[in-house]
């Protein structure tokens, strides 16, 4: 039996697949953006309303006690996202997990200076939302918040690295299928624009920066008192 016809017969591992693929793509961008400097962490799908990704320090624990960090991708904007953008989600949060070992987080989901700085040198130009400071006169971007999204700079290490990346066959295999109803379809922000949670149904709000949480009608304004920040409806 030949390689090929012997790959046609192999069943498909979904699981190993795309972890694999992440994996590939936290190292390659760890190694080339971050000097190697990041240990490895846990690479989670999740999907939490409004968001594309986030990071959580020191969520997971192995049964010797060594602690492992998590990034968390949400595999319902996988589809309508480019590969490239996809992994700039993973280099964001990348740079929460190198200022959390390196450097000064920000309080809470704040992203403050030396985020915006670490991110415009891999080479990604934040593009934080309302309410966020501008740091150079009227003009000036706005590029630090509490929610901050990620233009790529073109020609930068990040593009140039994930050309290459891509050049070498790098994909992103399974993609979560969109329901044919369009319930669960997304805006440009990542925020659900209608479907079943505005039927009056109570939804679950989870703090960002730990496990407590809470039930509550779909637009509640919750804010965990530990952390004194908005509290995010799960998906």
């Amino acid at each position: 039996m030949t390689d090929a016809a012997s790959a046609a017969n192999t069943p498909p591992r979904p699981t190993r697949e795309t972890y694999e693929q992440f994996q590939r793509a936290y190292e390659t961008l760890n190694t080339g953006l971050f000097d190697g400097s990041l240990p490895n962490c846990l690479i989670t799908l999740q999907r939490r309303t409004g968001t594309y990704g986030y990071f959580s320090r020191a969520r997971f624990v192995r049964e010797d006690g060594e602690i492992s960090d998590e990034i968390a991708l949400n595999p319902m904007h996988f589809e309508d996202r480019p590969v490239p953008e996809v992994l700039a989600t993973l280099a964001h949060e990348m740079v929460h997990l190198w200022q959390h070992h390196h450097g000064k987080p920000g309080r809470g989901r704040y992203h403050n200076r030396q985020w915006a700085d670490k991110m415009k040198a891999i080479g990604l130009q934040p593009s934080a939302g309302e309410g966020a400071a501008a740091t150079e006169g009227e003009d000036a971007p706005k590029e630090t918040g509490e929610n901050v999204q990620q233009h790529i700079t073109e020609g930068g290490p990040f593009d140039e690295l994930v050309g290459k990346l891509l050049s070498r066959g790098f994909t992103i295999t399974w993609k979560e299928r969109r329901e044919e109803d369009g319930d669960e379809e997304t805006g440009e922000t990542g925020k659900k624009s209608s479907g079943a949670s505005k039927s009056g149904k109570r939804v679950r709000y989870d703090c960002p920066e730990c496990d407590q949480r809470a039930w509550a009608k779909f637009d509640a304004r919750l804010v965990s008192g530990d952390h004194m920040i908005p509290m995010q409806p799960s998906g």
